[in-house]
C-alpha cells in the first residue's frame, strides 16, 4: 500500500519540507520539496510562533506546489536545545517462556516508568541499547528467544514541554497537524550512518548555521546526545567584526574564501560597515586566521562533549560530520588533529528515489533522515513521542490505522519486576509483588461482576506494600 508523507525539518537557519511516497516495501520516492529561511527561531528553539509558522508555511507551500498534493499531518524535527537525557532499565517476567513484542514493549515501558523524569519534561524517544535475557547480557534482538525474564536498558531523551508545545503550535498555525516529533540529531544519524558505523560505534555531529547536534551510536542503539550553540554563522559574525564589513558580505567571504589550508597573501576589496559606498582592502591571510580560529574552537567544544559522554572508547568508526558547516575546505584534516587522530568522515545524506540535487547537500541530512524514519529506518525498537512502541520489522501505517490502534492497547501491567514505584501517573499499575507470579493469574480476564470492593483493593495493596 503506497502512502504519502510530509517531513518538516526546522533548522536554526532554514526550514525544509519534503513530500515523499513510501511503497509497501518501504522504498521511498521524493515528489516535492520546499525550502524557506527560518524566522522566529533562536539557537534551534522557537521564540516567535507567528514568524516561525510563516517560515514553515512558505516551505510547505513550495513543497505542495511541486508535489501537486495537499497533506494535513507531518513528522517534524525538534532541536536538541532544552533536551535532557537519562538512562533507565526495566525488568519483566516472561509468562509463556518465549519473548514476544508484547514482553519487549512492556519492558521498555517499565524502564520509562522507573525513570525519574521531571514533570516539566516530556519524552521524545526511549531507545534501548542493551537487552538481557535471564543471565545473558548484550542481546542484539531478544524477539523469539526462550527466557523466564527480560531486562532492558534504555536511553531516554526528553524535552521541556513548553518547547514541544510551541513547536506544535507553530506547525499547526501553518495549517498542518504534528503526527510525530523526532530529535534532529537522531534524524541526521539515520540519514548518514552506514551499517558498519552503527556496528562499530560512531558519533554523528550535525553542524548547522547556529547550532550543532551530537548523537553517539553504540551497542546497537543511541547512547548519548548533546546540543551545542555553535555553528557556521559564528564564523560570519567574527569575519564581519574583524573585517569591518556587513554580515552579508562577510558570509560571501566565508563561502568563497573560507579555507583552512595554507593562507594566501592576496588582497580583496570589501565594503565598510555603515558606508557601503566606501571600500577597503583586506588580506586573505586575515580571513584565514579568523576562520581557522573559530573552526578550531568549535571542534574543540565538540571534542569535549564526546569526552564527557564517556563513550569515546566505544566509537570504533570515529566521528561522522554533516551539516552545512562541513563545506569549509580542510575541515576533515583539522578535525582529525583536534579529535586526536580518530577516524573522521564528512557525510552527505544517503541517496533515495527522486532525491533532488539540492537535497543531496549535507545541510539537508535532518530532512532526509525524517523521510527514512517514516519508512521504518529507526533503531530496532523504540518508544516514540506518542508513547507507541515502534520496531524495525513492523508494517509502517498511518497513525489512525487499525493496526496501530491495536498496538496502543497492549496491556502494560502484567509480570513486570520493578525495584521502585517513582510515579503513579505513568499509566502502569504498581506490581502486587516482586516475586515470581504464575501466568494464569494475569491471563484470567476480569468480569465486571467479580470486581472487588474499592476498599478491599486498597487494603490488599497497602498490606503487601508495608
Amino acid at each position: 500500500m503506497k502512502r504519502t508523507i510530509l517531513a518538516i525539518d526546522i533548522g536554526s537557519t532554514k526550514v525544509c519540507a519534503i513530500i515523499a511516497e513510501i511503497s509497501g516495501d518501504n522504498s521511498t520516492q521524493v515528489i516535492g520539496a520546499g525550502i524557506a529561511k527560518a524566522q522566529g527561531l533562536r539557537k534551534g528553539s522557537i521564540t516567535n510562533i507567528e514568524l516561525a509558522s510563516k517560515s514553515i508555511k512558505n516551505a510547505l507551500n513550495d513543497a505542495k506546489r511541486v508535489a501537486g498534493t495537499d497533506l494535513k499531518s507531518a513528522i517534524v524535527t525538534i532541536s536538541g536545545a532544552y533536551t535532557k537525557s537519562l538512562n533507565s532499565s526495566g525488568i519483566v517476567n516472561v509468562p509463556d517462556k518465549e519473548i514476544t513484542l508484547k514482553e519487549i514493549s512492556r519492558a521498555m515501558h517499565t524502564s520509562l516508568y522507573n525513570a525519574n523524569i521531571p514533570n516539566e519534561f516530556e519524552v521524545l524517544h526511549a531507545l534501548p541499547y542493551n537487552f538481557k535475557v535471564d543471565d545473558q547480557d548484550f542481546i542484539e534482538d531478544p524477539l523469539g528467544m526462550n527466557a523466564s525474564r527480560l531486562e532492558v536498558e534504555t536511553h531516554i531523551i526528553t524535552t521541556v514541554k513548553s518547547n514541544l508545545n510551541n513547536l506544535r503550535k507553530a506547525v499547526k498555525a501553518a495549517g498542518v497537524e504534528v503526527e510525530s516529533v523526532v530529535l534532529s540529531g537522531y534524524a541526521s544519524a539515520i540519514a548518514v550512518l552506514n551499517y558498519d558505523e552503527k556496528e562499530l560505534g560512531a558519533a554523528v555531529v550535525d553542524m548547522g548555521g547556529n547550532t550543532s547536534n551530537i548523537v553517539i551510536h553504540s551497542g546497537h542503539g543511541i547512547r548519548y546526545n548533546d546540543f551545542l550553540g555553535v555553528g557556521s554563522n559564528h564564523i560570519t559574525n567574527d569575519l564581519s567584526m574583524a573585517l569591518h564589513t556587513p554580515l552579508q558580505t562577510a558570509d560571501n567571504v566565508k563561502m568563497n574564501y573560507g579555507s583552512l589550508y595554507a593562507p594566501s597573501s592576496d588582497l580583496i576589496e570589501l565594503p565598510v560597515i555603515g558606508d557601503e559606498s566606501a571600500t577597503h582592502e583586506v588580506s586573505l591571510e586575515v580571513v584565514h586566521n579568523v576562520v581557522y580560529a573559530r573552526v578550531e574552537e568549535t571542534l574543540m567544544i565538540i571534542a569535549q562533549s564526546i569526552e564527557k559522554s564517556g563513550l569515546r572508547d566505544q566509537m570504533g568508526a570515529g566521528v561522522v560530520l554533516t551539516g552545512g558547516f562541513t563545506k569549509i575546505e580542510g575541515l576533515r584534516e583539522l578535525a582529525i588533529a583536534v579529535f586526536d587522530n580518530m577516524p573522521v568522515r564528512l557525510a552527505k545524506p544517503s541517496d533515495m528515489g527522486g532525491l533532488f540535487d539540492t537535497l543531496r547537500d549535507p545541510s539537508y541530512s535532518g530532512a532526509v533522515g525524517l523521510i527514512r524514519y517514516s519508512a521504518g529506518e529507526y533503531t530496532r525498537y523504540e518508544i516514540d513521542v506518542n508513547k507507541r512502541m515502534r520496531h524495525s520489522g513492523e508494517e509502517v501505517l498511518p497513525p489512525n490505522a487499525p493496526a496501530v490502534e491495536e498496538e496502543r492497547k497492549i496491556d502494560l501491567t502484567p509480570n513486570f519486576v520493578s525495584p521502585s514505584y517513582p510515579r503513579s501517573n505513568s499509566g502502569i499499575t504498581p506490581p502486587k509483588s516482586t516475586s515470581r507470579v504464575e501466568p494464569k493469574v494475569y491471563n484470567t480476564p476480569h468480569r465486571p461482576s467479580e470486581e472487588p470492593h474499592p476498599m478491599t483493593k486498597f487494603w490488599n495493596w497497602a498490606t503487601q506494600l508495608f
